[in-house]
């Protein structure tokens, strides 16, 4: 039972006027274990960004790049006002601790906050604001670093070992690739779910669904309201604003970072400058994400975000035409410390009766795309090991 009129949950894309609007800037991380062996990353025509950044600080576009995949890029990192360069080569120490051992280790290693791990590990307080406040607050959704260590050691991971990526029709391609493959008349689409009983669930139309057994996969407040929880958990929230130009402000597939921890903006790129699809030919698009759900109106959040546009690129940007404002909610989990241990039991089951089980993934566990590929074999191996199916 799927509540909108489509697959995906927050990975959607819409098309607008010929161009590809992800809800909310979203990337494929394809070292992602689950994602290799549930994806065909082929059809999908994956296309992967520059492994690095440029860093808006002090005026200028600073060039901060992956060593290991472009080394002469890296060298000329050295150079970069983006922390000292004992910073730089603590990077190194970073990388090969988060590459050693396997992701159960990885989870049980001490934890404390990001923030923490890397001040332990001798980051200056420079690099950390210029560089890991907008890459790793922007990963997860949260400027002050207080996600759990061991959910940035996995994402570092990740992205160390793989490519970040999207695929050439958009985001929403990959839970379509998914739904693709079930059996016809598997998934109801516009069909919410207003409560749960023994026997099934009651729609909101008000049609009752008989089932055996009913498995809950959604966000947190959702989860909440169905079991009649009252304690309900938190969520982070970002929202994307998508502009169209006539000429691409980066001429590369790169992710541009804010390292002067002022403005809405925390980071921006150009979809079509990675994925040509993404614009109708001759147009270009810009996609700026701010973390958090700005107390403005979408009007209010479009001025304030298109003057720092136009400070980071001059006049032209005031000429860009904005497209659409999204409001991811509910996007991530908080993921503070303690973060349990997804590869020893990454769902856990909460009885609600005889019959009806919530399967305890998205709120509890790691972040969306780590968990959510790899949720209905979860669950199946997870009903099928507690008897109650």
């Amino acid at each position: 039972m799927e509540a909108s009129d489509g697959v995906g949950g927050r990975v959607r894309t819409d098309q607008v006027e010929g161009f590809l609007l992800d809800r909310g800037f979203q990337v494929l991380l394809t070292a992602y274990p689950e994602a290799r062996r549930v994806l065909d990353y082929d059809a999908l025509n994956l296309q992967p960004f520059y492994p690095g950044a440029l860093i808006q600080y002090k005026g200028r576009f600073h060039r901060f790049s992956d060593p290991w995949r472009h080394p002469i890029d890296g060298i000329l990192s050295l150079l970069s006002p983006i922390g000292s360069v004992s910073d730089k080569l603590k990077v190194r120490k970073l990388r090969q601790q988060v590459l050693t051992g396997s992701l159960q280790d990885l989870y049980h290693r001490p934890e404390s906050t990001t923030l923490q791990a890397l001040r332990n590990l001798g980051f200056s307080e420079s690099m950390i604001d210029c560089f890991f406040r907008p890459f790793i607050g922007g990963v997860f959704f949260d400027s002050n670093l207080g996600v759990s260590s061991r959910m940035f050691e996995f994402g570092f991971r990740m992205f160390s070992m793989g490519d970040t990526a999207l695929p050439s029709k958009g985001m929403g391609a990959i839970p379509e690739q998914i739904a693709a493959r079930l059996p016809e008349g598997t998934v109801r689409t516009g069909a919410r779910v207003e409560s749960i009983q023994e026997e099934g669930v009651t729609l909101q139309s008000g049609e009752q669904v008989k089932a055996q057994v009913v498995v809950m996969a959604t966000e947190g407040p959702e989860a909440a309201r169905l079991l009649g929880d009252n304690e309900k958990p938190g969520s982070r929230s970002v929202t994307c604003l998508y502009f169209e130009t006539n000429e691409p402000p980066l001429s590369e597939p790169i992710l541009v970072l804010n390292g002067e921890g002022k403005g809405p903006i925390n980071s921006l790129c150009c979809p079509s400058s990675v994925a040509p699809n993404y614009a109708p030919k001759g147009k270009c698009l810009v996609s700026v994400t701010a973390i958090g759900n700005p107390d403005q109106t979408d009007q209010q959040l479009e001025m304030s975000v298109r003057a720092q546009l136009t400070e980071w690129f001059g006049a032209r940007a005031s000429s860009w035409r904005y497209l659409r404002t999204y409001r991811i909610l509910h996007a991530l989990p908080i993921q503070m410390p303690p973060v349990s241990d997804p590869t020893s039991r990454p769902a856990q089951i909460v009885r609600v009766s005889s019959s009806v089980a919530n399967i305890i993934m998205w709120h509890r566990s790691s972040g969306p795309w780590s968990q959510a590929v790899k949720g209905p074999k979860l669950s199946s191996k997870l009903l099928v090991d507690s008897r109650l199916f």
